[in-house]
């Protein structure tokens, strides 16, 4: 009785780990710095709330149509690439096989054994072979433009809202320290358990995230404390 071991690798996680990763810290680090300028630079409970919100909104439209745009460019050259290989393969089959011959010879192989392994994929899935093994392109890294906007969008806003809810709670003193206080543990949260998905050092991965979004809200603060006393 043959068992079959299926095996879990972290590159499955690629495309939306990187666009859930990016959208949360984003959201958090973007919106918190904006409550925490716009409290530092004494407004009202009110105003800092009204700003969030329109920062979690402006934030999440921005990030999914950046991350479209990017992404269906990125497809759009995969496209092409498939295309042309396409045509290739119709026009001059026996070059193509060459050619996967010799990328599988300078992986290692003997010639007699690339020749033999191009022969079978090619005879089973030619473009498939060559997109694989010449392009790079499989179905676990291929661009999906959608996938990635709606990701981005979603995991901004999911990030925003925390900030914007401890703005919610807090009292106008405790605006800047509680806000970002309660965004920097999130944050740490948030690079720990991305550097345990991707299979990274957590430790890095936290510190990583938690410093920069602690230079962002110092800096709106800063920003924000000095533009308040002239306004």
């Amino acid at each position: 009785m043959s068992i079959h071991h299926r095996e879990g690798h972290r590159t499955q996680h690629i495309g939306w780990l990187r666009a859930a990763v990016l959208g949360a810290n984003d959201g958090i680090v973007s919106t918190a710095s904006l409550l925490v300028g716009v409290a530092a630079a004494h407004g009202g409970k009110s105003q800092v709330v009204i700003a969030g919100i329109a920062g979690l909104a402006a934030g999440a439209m921005s990030m999914a149509a950046g991350e479209y745009v990017s992404v269906s460019s990125q497809s759009d050259i995969e496209q092409a690439d498939i295309k042309r290989e396409r045509a290739e393969l119709e026009g001059n089959f026996s070059q193509e096989l060459d050619e996967l011959t010799g990328i599988y010879k300078a992986r290692g192989l003997d010639q007699l054994l690339a020749r033999q392994v191009a022969e079978q994929l090619m005879a089973k899935d030619a473009l498939g072979a060559h997109m694989r093994d010449e392009l790079g392109i499989t179905e676990t890294i291929s661009a999906r433009p959608i996938q990635a906007a709606l990701t981005s969008a979603a995991s901004f806003a999911g990030g925003a809202i925390l900030p914007l809810g401890a703005a919610l709670l807090l009292p106008a003193s405790w605006m800047v320290v509680g806000v970002s206080g309660c965004s920097l543990i999130v944050l740490w949260i948030l690079g720990t358990m991305a550097a345990y998905t991707g299979g990274a050092n957590k430790l890095g991965g936290a510190f990583r995230v938690t410093f920069w979004g602690a230079f962002a809200m110092a800096l709106t603060a800063g920003v924000g404390a000095v533009f308040g006393t002239f306004m």
